[in-house]
């Protein structure tokens, strides 16, 4: 069977597998992505894993580098790198996919020992490296980020206001801008003509 067959059939396995699964996402036929743990939390990352030419009969491409992964620091990185690395030289010849996302699922406490639940701090030397390298404006100085809120923060506040009860609406939250609204419906015309 030639490696065009085994990766076709392999495209079936893994479609009829993780259907239904929202971990899992076939980017093209020679790319797939699973994503561990949860969403907004620090021990959350999305693995990939890109087919050669000739898959299976050499090693797939192992992807880290994803914009979903920004926060991973990089012994974690290390570790899933050469876990899987040192899984692929048993697996060469046949289709290796799912036992590689599989690893990752079985080992991921283990291999979540070297990720940290929160972002580590920035010491002083980093800071200022960052904040010249960054460019822009003066040197040294830092950008203000404008606090994002959160989906929770943003359902209690459409709860508050825009919520179900007419008790925790606050006076006015209704109310309509009296001179927009007339000079949109015309009533203002008509009282000028008289």
């Amino acid at each position: 069977m030639s490696c065009q067959e085994q990766q076709e059939e392999e495209v079936e396995v893994l479609q009829s597998i993780y259907d239904g699964d929202g971990n899992f996402k076939q980017i093209n036929n020679t790319t797939y992505q699973y994503k561990y743990g949860e969403d907004a939390s620090y021990k959350s990352f999305l693995l990939e894993i890109q087919w050669g030419e000739s898959y299976p009969d050499e090693a797939p491409g192992i992807n880290l580098d994803l914009f979903y992964n920004k926060h991973l620091v990089e012994p974690f990185r290390d570790a899933i790198k050469s876990g899987l690395e040192e899984q692929i030289p048993d697996l060469l010849g046949t289709p290796m996919t799912f036992s590689l996302f599989e690893w990752v699922k079985d080992n991921l406490d283990t291999l979540l020992e070297n990720q940290p639940d929160a972002p580590i701090p920035q010491t002083s030397s980093q800071a200022s490296l960052s904040s010249v390298t960054g460019g822009g404006g003066e040197e040294g100085a830092k950008k203000e980020r404008k606090e994002q809120l959160t989906k929770q923060q943003k359902r209690r506040i459409f709860d508050k206001f825009g919520g179900s009860t007419m008790e925790d609406r606050p006076r006015g939250w209704n109310w309509v801008d009296v001179i927009k609204h007339l000079s949109q419906t015309g009533a203002g015309k008509a009282a000028d003509t008289t």
